[in-house]
């Protein structure tokens, strides 16, 4: 824990974001950025914070948050510079959201937050702000597994939805058959988005999150390759693929015995 006050922590946050933004003293590279270079930083720290807590890092996961909070920083002083706003509307901006949605708390409304609720809410938010559709508002840089399923989730919220599973099941045997179809590399492209589409729906049917599913099997995969690597003593490429599926089926077996 450290020993100043937190207020104290973030002006000073603000004030080092401050020294090396200046024009005439400041640091050469974070003069020079903009809200376009910045932005895949912003996403990637992002990215690292839940690598943090994956691994139950809590150490890391305290550098990681703190890198996390210098991209805000960094976006609302180059806003202060603009004239647009500064980190203190920022701050103030999520708090009065926080307090608007959870009015059960914050509020005289009483009952619990359910999922409908919450919804409820944010769509309210949304159409204060002009919005023409239910999917206005899904971000266009979100990963495409989360987007596609937010913006199923926001149709289904209108009707557009299956009943059960087994309608999404049944598309995604479709999608397979006209992937396979596809005579053009266009055609392909786009069947198979129409598949991976499907695939999304499909998990979400069930409950699952596509972009935590499918980062949870690129882990599993990465640890199982790994061992038959190790297992290969540095000739895995070597070895012919039934040799490489007898070693996948021998890692997935111990970690069943483990």
């Amino acid at each position: 824990m450290t020993d100043a006050p937190q207020s104290s922590q973030i002006d000073r946050l603000l004030r080092i974001m401050a020294r090396l933004r200046d024009p005439e003293t400041g640091c050469e590279w974070d003069v020079a950025q903009n809200f376009e270079t910045i932005a895949p930083y912003t996403i990637e720290e992002a990215y690292e914070v839940a690598d943090a807590i994956a691994r139950h890092d809590m150490p890391e996961l305290k550098d990681e948050l703190g890198d996390l909070l210098l991209q805000v920083v960094f976006h609302a002083r180059m806003a202060e510079e603009a004239n647009e706003f500064a980190f203190e509307d920022v701050a103030k901006s999520i708090s009065d959201k926080m307090e608007a949605r959870h009015p059960h708390i914050f509020g005289d409304e009483g009952g619990t937050m359910g999922e409908t609720r919450w919804e409820n809410l944010k769509e309210a938010e949304r159409a204060q702000k002009g919005a023409e559709s239910a999917l206005d508002g899904v971000a266009l840089a979100l990963p495409a597994l989360m987007r596609a399923q937010k913006l199923q989730k926001r149709a289904a919220r209108t009707g557009f939805d299956w009943p059960d599973p087994s309608g999404s099941a049944a598309k995604i045997n479709e999608e397979m058959q006209e992937l396979e179809a596809a005579s053009s590399e266009a055609t392909k492209a786009e069947e198979a988005g129409d598949l991976l589409f499907a695939a999304v729906n499909y998990a979400r049917a069930h409950g699952v999150s596509a972009e935590d599913a499918l980062r949870a099997a690129n882990a599993k995969f990465e640890r199982r390759f790994r061992a038959m690597e190790h297992l290969s003593e540095g000739e895995f490429s070597k070895l012919s693929l039934d040799a490489q599926e007898e070693l996948w089926q021998r890692v997935k077996a111990s970690e069943k015995d483990t």
